[in-house]
């Protein structure tokens, strides 16, 4: 399960999470995160208690987009202990996700 994050609580839902955090940065209008989105939940629900997933509107919370960097959407960003460890730009496939999380889980 995810949780929307805005620029008002990212500091307690992301940076000062004990569980590692994937951030899924999407828009409304954005084709590929709609593809993406439904991959971003199952691996939610198969990594849970161990996983966080985020989801930031970046039309809503473009400072946010800004202060991480995102320059184009779906953009995947893995924070572990309040640092931004890894990141995917684009859609990819479940198995190209879980293999960039791997070394931060656990």
């Amino acid at each position: 399960m995810s949780v929307e994050v805005t620029e008002q609580n990212f500091e307690q839902e992301v940076l000062a999470s004990q569980l590692p955090v994937m951030v899924d940065f999407w828009a409304e209008w954005c084709g590929p995160c709609k593809v993406l989105s439904p991959i971003v939940e199952e691996i939610g629900k198969e990594y849970e208690g161990k996983l966080k997933i985020a989801k930031v509107n970046v039309d809503e919370n473009n400072n946010l987009a800004m202060r991480y960097g995102v320059m184009s959407i779906p953009t995947l960003k893995i924070f572990k202990g309040g640092q931004l460890v890894g990141e995917m730009v684009g859609a990819a496939p479940k198995n190209m996700i879980e293999a960039t999380l791997a070394p931060h889980l656990g």
